[in-house]
């Protein structure tokens, strides 16, 4: 290997484990507050890539379809538990049914528009992209894990991939088996040397590096800080006036932007298919793992780790690119198994 070749793929590295450190924030973020593994974040960015793709091909994508489904679902559990306190019915149907009805109308009849022959600027499309993408996360929060939210972590992780696996079935239903690419952002070229970057590539780690910022100034909001206390102790929390379930909304919220950013930055550098997101989740779920699901800095460190290794080792063997990447998982566990103290209240726990 030449140093030009390893320069070319310790960048190409650095770039996916960007959108893998998005994805395993997101992760983290989500379980530290909700104990909830949620392991459909990569299908909402594939739902971001699909639905991006398919402005750009002036049609109307599934995604408004979808939003409202989920909607009226949410909508009719929300009606089902506060049968009995009619003052917040209308409260609690404005933000679970009014506002996503709202987006995806506007998300349909954009696509529509898109589809008679109008051209939507890019800024537009991405917009609108993340606008339909962002409810995705807390409806189905509301619809799958906040009924038992008081389940135990391997339950709630049982409901996490049944319902990956009806994800990616709406996935395909919606979009069809082809895959996609998306236009680049920019043509741009960054000179380095003798080694030249493509301006994708230097967005995605931009992109990784604001909104990991933009992130921790929000943890230093009183938002922020509730979403805090609520991760070190729910019961805490509630006795002081936050409510773990708002707390929980909001991590899916964030979860949720951050994972239409991944969809949207991978679209033009990689090819999209309904089932790409399961593999993207997996990849960053390592990264999450090495930070221990509970450190941000550690994640992302641990996520940059994992698209190093993934592009090295696709140059030596692509064929165990993945085998390689997931066999990190086995020395990392097996040290914080070693590392870890635990008390007896803990095992009878």
């Amino acid at each position: 290997m030449t140093p030009d070749i390893a320069a070319l793929l310790a960048i190409d590295g650095v770039a996916n484990g960007a959108v893998y450190a998005l994805v395993a924030i997101g992760l983290v973020l989500i379980f530290t507050v909700t104990r909830v593994i949620f392991v459909p974040f990569g299908d909402i960015a594939a739902l971001a890539a699909l639905t991006l793709a398919a402005y750009e091909d002036r049609r109307t994508p599934g995604t408004p379809a979808l939003l409202a489904t989920l909607a009226l679902l949410a909508a009719a559990a929300e009606i089902i538990t506060l049968r009995r306190q009619p003052r917040k019915i209308l409260r609690t149907l404005l933000t679970t049914l009014a506002l996503p009805l709202a987006i995806a109308a506007i998300g349909w009849a954009v696509g529509r528009w898109a589809a008679a022959g109008h051209d939507l600027p890019a800024p537009i499309r991405i917009a609108l992209t993340l606008l339909l993408v962002l409810p995705v996360a807390p409806l189905l929060d509301r619809l799958v894990f906040r009924p038992v939210a008081d389940a135990s972590i391997l339950l709630l992780m049982v409901l996490a991939v049944a319902l990956h696996f009806a994800l990616v079935g709406l996935l395909l239903l919606t979009f069809g088996p082809e895959g996609i690419r998306t236009a680049p952002m920019t043509e741009a070229l960054l000179q380095l040397g003798d080694i030249t970057i493509p301006g994708q590539t230097a967005l995605i780690v931009a992109a990784t590096i604001l909104f990991s910022a933009l992130l921790y100034a929000f943890g230093r909001t009183r938002t922020g800080r509730a979403l805090q206390a609520v991760a070190v102790n729910r019961t805490g929390a509630r006795i002081v006036g936050i409510r773990p379930g708002r707390a929980g909304t909001t991590a899916y919220l964030i979860g949720s932007l951050l994972a239409g950013l991944s969809g949207i930055l991978i679209a033009p550098v990689n090819t999209v298919f309904y089932d790409t997101g399961f593999l993207l989740g997996l990849l960053a779920f390592v990264g999450a793992i090495i930070g221990g699901l509970s450190s941000y800095p550690v994640t992302v460190l641990g996520a940059l780790l994992v698209g190093l290794l993934g592009s090295f080792a696709s140059f030596y063997s692509s064929a165990y690119k993945e085998v390689l990447v997931f066999a990190l998982l086995i020395p990392v566990l097996l040290w914080r198994s070693v590392s870890a103290t635990h008390s007896e209240e803990d095992i009878e726990e």
